[in-house]
């Protein structure tokens, strides 16, 4: 099976022409799977975000194709239109773009602007609401009585709405809280799941990448130099951290830990595998795997209890070697 949507050779100038000239991309070749969930990486000016907007269309490639379904989104007019019902884009703070008398209205919003009939609309609003976890209640409350954490909700239930095959989210969870930050996250996967639906996610946590997605592209100086699996992008940490980008925090303590002499994997960018990279450690033995860090009693798996606040403690002091060059 073929890329949904792919860019060949894409290049993007600002300000063409003109003493302020820029260029955003340089030739990029991207591409993403039906189904697959992909996130794009890279520093404030990177070029991610002048990327994902070719994606629907919102920019017109300089030089270079954007293709959906092998097909030139910009062959006509008509067919520009149609991927951009089939390429959801949702901006960074979309609660900022509501503007309806309800949640309902604004959900609508898409799906009537594609011509749909009053029950397919209702269907699609109901459905997306449930996609995002808003509550039958809420259909009828004004967007602008609603939290931070639920209008990002509803913006985005707007966009499913229209059930698109490629969904593009840049920074979703930015400037929300943990909780509000899971919670989206949960609901794109939710989408995810039941649609089979392809995922861009644009995000600058390395974290939040680790976790959620399948393959990670890094964008750099209008240019992707790295792009596979999170283990496989991850072990280039120091040119990562050249970029400003950086590894995820368990990465750094894992990293660390083998510094220091201890036999556990390199490749561990989460806590549920540094939680068993840690007990399989164990279960090796303490003394060959060096893990006299835990102290001279032999810990049995059973015995150990591995958790977020252990781990960020981790972080915390490996970060604070680090600074003090020890």
């Amino acid at each position: 099976m073929g890329a949904i949507i792919e860019t060949k050779e894409l290049t993007h100038l600002y300000s063409q022409g003109t003493p302020f000239e820029h260029t955003a991309l340089h030739a990029v070749d991207f591409s993403a799977d039906p189904g697959e969930y992909v996130a794009v990486i890279g520093r404030t000016g990177s070029g991610k975000s002048t990327l994902i907007q070719h994606l629907n269309g919102l920019l017109k490639p300089t030089s270079g194709q954007v293709l959906f379904d092998g097909t030139d989104i910009w062959e006509s007019k008509e067919r520009t239109r149609q991927v951009r019902c089939q390429v959801g884009l949702v901006f960074q703070y979309p609660e900022y773009q509501l503007f309806e008398e309800t949640v309902y209205q604004d959900i609508a919003f898409g799906p009537k602007n594609m011509g749909l009939d009053k029950d397919e609309i209702d269907r699609r609003v109901k459905q997306s609401a449930r996609f995002v976890g808003l509550e039958p209640v809420v259909l009828e409350k004004s967007p602008f009585d609603l939290s931070g954490g639920q209008k990002r909700r509803v913006a985005i239930a707007g966009v499913i709405a229209m059930e698109p095959q490629v969904l593009v989210l840049d920074e979703p969870t930015a400037g929300l809280d943990p909780s509000g930050s899971a919670r989206i996250l949960d609901n794109i996967r939710t989408y995810h799941q039941e649609k089979n639906a392809c995922i861009i996610l644009v995000s600058h946590s390395m974290e939040e990448v680790a976790r959620e997605a399948e393959r990670l592209v890094v964008i750099h100086k209008g240019t992707i130099p790295f792009s596979g699996s999170p283990a496989e992008v991850f072990t280039h940490g120091d040119e990562l951290e050249a970029m400003g980008l950086g590894v995820p925090a368990m990465t750094r303590v894992f990293a660390r830990l083998r510094s220091m002499g201890v036999d556990v994997p390199a490749s561990v960018y989460t806590i549920p595998q540094a939680r068993e990279a840690v007990l399989a450690a164990l279960h090796r033995g303490p003394h060959k795997a060096g893990l006299w860090l835990c102290g001279e009693r032999k810990k049995e798996p059973a015995d150990m209890e591995f958790s977020a606040p252990l781990a960020e403690n981790g972080m915390e002091q490996a970060a604070s070697d680090e600074k003090g060059g020890t």
